[in-house]
């Protein structure tokens, strides 16, 4: 790769700087979806002592890559995101990778590919940090931010996704306390 393709990859991945989701922080920004991307990479970095015999620099690589479709498409909140809009911007997406050096192009696709298989220990942790992430920035954003369909989603959301490890599903367990101390505290039933 030369300096120009270089470039020309951070440019079309700087979007996400600017790609809003539908999380606010706690301080009532609305969350960009390079800032999610952030912390679920930090999220598998700091779990490399809790899974040994997972491979975290790939996980880590997967959450870094893992919303670079929203580049062309923007962030869809899953609740409402179609098939349809998931055809599309996994259109778009391979179309991009297909354009970068070989030697990027082919690995980025093959972590695609494993990630969309969910099979392996790498792929199911990182689906399960990408979806655990938005618990926690719900938990932290102001309760009046939420949608009326969140109230009852933040229950029960992702606990299928991390069930094939007891860590993650010890932590969505907690994740669920704050939640329900949230909704509690905050008035809402």
């Amino acid at each position: 790769m030369n300096a120009r393709e270089y470039l020309e990859i951070l440019h079309v991945a700087e979007r996400l700087k600017d790609t809003p989701r539908h999380c606010t922080t706690t301080k009532r920004r609305t969350e960009s979806v390079a800032e999610h991307s952030w912390r679920i990479s930090l999220m598998a970095f700091l779990l490399k002592h809790e899974f040994e015999d997972v491979d975290i620099n790939k996980v880590v690589d997967m959450c870094l890559i893992h919303d670079l479709g929203e580049c062309f498409t923007g962030d869809i909140p899953t609740f409402i995101k179609t098939d349809s809009d998931r055809e599309v911007e996994d259109s778009l997406l391979i179309r991009w990778v297909k354009t970068l050096p070989e030697e990027l192009s082919g690995e980025i696709a093959n972590l695609y590919k494993e990630m969309d298989a969910q099979e392996t220990k790498e792929a199911k942790l990182y689906k399960s940090l990408d979806k655990l992430e938005a618990l926690i920035q719900h938990n932290e954003s102001p309760i009046d931010t939420w949608s009326e369909n969140e109230y009852e989603l933040n229950k029960t959301y992702a606990f299928d996704t991390v069930s094939f490890s007891e860590w993650l599903t010890d932590l969505r367990k907690e994740i669920l306390e704050d939640t329900l101390d949230k909704i509690e505290k905050e008035g809402h039933e």
